[in-house]
């Protein structure tokens, strides 16, 4: 029987619970949205006592279904002030459902801020250790430390000196399935949260547990392989993700004018071909070494569109690179080498801080003239004040909003003071109504809309469009599935039925999904209501609704009424 797990970093103490039953059928990113709802008092200061740090596997988590074991991390946003659920994959998700755990919840706030601890979980035991030997460390040396002392089978979700500083532009770092942290719960600051909780690391020791059991093994097995074929079926899932990853997406967004390009003033990099996915496969083929071009984080996964990016001799420099890195450190700062785009990423990574932000910021940066486009060299610099805490550092890691007040720049790319990741909302306007109207603040994994039935550049039909993704992707996000596994689900929603049932015995229908997601977007918007947020709060910034994206000339002009009316039947 799955069990709650409480942790109070106050006290130390350390309690096991039964699930609610408002609880039971929730995983991932609705059971998020719920207990922040029922726990958290939604105007609290989001790095004081009263806020909570929420790991909550998807539903369907535990059992090495391909792209369907990821790790929903939850919490008031540091950034945003409102809901944030940041997703992964890797093995912390797996680790904890093997444990038994429904969610692991982080309450309360250590009286000594200089506490750091390392929380470790097992079958036998749980406890909170110091971590005074880890304070100030960057993921990859914490990474190694902890294996040491834990074991190589242990997972682990962590946070870098970004986090431990409580700079609101740092994530969770999971370990991926070889044990590297390169899987991280990004967006919305919630490595800031946890490091206000006085949290360096969780460790968690599945060794003895296996599987949950299965209600009705058949009926599961029988939507698994349907599943698998699907994914196999599937060019997308199939060749495109699997050879070239998402940096796939380079030559789409180019050609799409939707890449940003230098701080969002353009929408096509003339040397997008160099940093694009046909780019990065070739380059990791030519050096081979420990470069792979398909590569899966989570244990189980057929699509692999991770990948591991070597240099010239062959040693790795990071794992991944992801098209979001490549649109937000490469094109929007005029870098057009791959080689140093991975440079900057593993920098970041070992900061523990999200390349969407950091990319964002600088953007901004380079806008009000304290970098020069395309100077790479400039940007390791900034990083560096990022790592050691400078004033300037303390502006680079609250975020592209923050970063832009203190700079004086106006065109600072952010919704919900969230960096607008690398799908231009003046081209790809249903995605840019996913910016503005999701609960999470800008996200393009909360409701990507590039390959929607609709003119792109007009602003008829988006609200629809974006809606449809938004209540898909909430519920992809509930259940631990993975956006690449959206590809194959999106087939045949039965197989998502069928899982369900077979794994639980609910007896859900065909639309499982869809009602999911909707479940999870009404506690979300909830849970902004409580926090202050209105309509006014569901806009892009000003200037993309005046300034002209070339080459196409387009602003974002989705009238108002449809952004405030988006979710009124949901």
């Amino acid at each position: 029987m799955a069990q709650i797990c409480r942790v109070d970093v106050d006290s130390g103490e350390i309690k096991y619970e039964a699930v609610p039953e408002t609880w039971e059928r929730l995983g991932g990113r609705a059971l998020g949205a719920r207990i922040l709802l029922d726990e958290v008092p939604p105007l609290c200061d989001p790095l004081g006592r009263h806020n909570k740090l929420i790991f909550a596997p998807g539903t369907v988590v535990g059992h090495m279904v391909s792209s369907c074991d990821r790790i929903s991390v939850c919490g008031k946003s540091p950034l945003t002030g409102g809901v944030k659920e940041a997703n992964a994959g890797g093995t912390t998700g797996l680790k904890l459902v093997w444990l038994g755990l429904h969610a692991l919840i982080i309450e309360g706030r250590p009286g000594d801020p200089e506490t750091s601890s390392v929380l470790y979980l097992s079958q036998d035991e749980a406890r909170l250790e110091p971590a005074d030997d880890l304070a100030g460390l960057g993921i990859y040396a914490s990474a190694e430390r902890l294996l040491d002392r834990f074991g190589d089978d242990v997972g682990i979700a962590m946070i870098g000196p970004a986090g431990e500083m409580q700079m609101t532009a740092a994530g969770v770092v999971h370990l991926d399935k070889d044990r590297v942290p390169g899987r991280i719960s990004a967006r919305g600051g919630l490595g800031a949260l946890m490091g206000s909780k006085g949290l360096k690391a969780i460790v968690i020791d599945d060794a003895g547990a296996s599987m949950p059991p299965l209600v009705d093994k058949e009926l599961f097995n029988d939507a698994r392989k349907r599943y698998i074929k699907a994914i196999q079926e599937h060019p997308q899932t199939s060749e495109i993700y699997t050879d070239y990853g998402t940096a796939a997406m380079v030559a789409m967004c180019n050609a799409k004018s939707g890449i940003p390009t230098r701080n969002f003033s353009a929408g096509r990099f003339e040397h997008a071909e160099e940093i694009s996915g046909e780019m990065l496969h070739d380059l990791i083929a030519q050096r081979g070494g420990e470069g792979e071009h398909a590569h899966a984080c989570m244990p189980g996964c057929t699509i692999r569109c991770s990948n591991v990016f070597a240099d010239g001799d062959g040693e790795t420099i990071v794992s991944p690179i992801e098209y979001e890195t490549i649109g937000l450190l490469g094109s929007n700062l005029g870098i057009d080498s791959l080689d140093t785009i991975g440079e900057l990423n593993v920098v970041i990574n070992d900061l523990g801080l999200d390349t969407i932000e950091i990319g964002a910021v600088l953007g901004v940066v380079a806008e009000a003239g304290f970098m020069e486009w395309g100077d790479g060299e400039r940007a390791a610099e900034l990083l560096e004040e990022i790592r050691q805490d400078t004033m300037l550092g303390r502006a680079l890691g609250g975020g592209a909003g923050l970063a832009g007040k203190v700079l004086g720049v106006e065109r600072v790319p952010v919704a919900k003071n969230q960096a607008i990741s690398a799908y231009d909302p003046r081209a790809i306007k249903g995605t840019g109504v996913t910016y503005a109207t999701s609960p999470q603040g800008a996200d393009h994994t909360c409701g990507l809309t590039i390959r929607s039935d609709v003119d792109q550049t007009q602003p008829e039909g988006q609200a629809d469009v974006s809606k449809d993704a938004q209540i898909k992707m909430a519920g992809y996000d509930s259940l631990g599935i993975c956006l690449m596994g959206g590809f194959a689900f999106g087939q045949d929603l039965t197989m998502v039925r069928d899982m369900v049932n077979g794994r639980y015995g609910w007896g859900v229908g065909d639309d499982y999904l869809l009602e999911v997601g909707r479940q999870a977007l009404r506690l979300e918007r909830e849970f902004n209501r409580r926090a202050g947020f209105t309509t006014a709060d569901d806009r892009l910034p000003e200037w993309m609704t005046e300034e002209p994206l070339p080459p196409l000339d387009t602003v974002f002009d989705v009238p108002a009424e449809d952004l405030d009316t988006i979710f009124d039947d949901v």
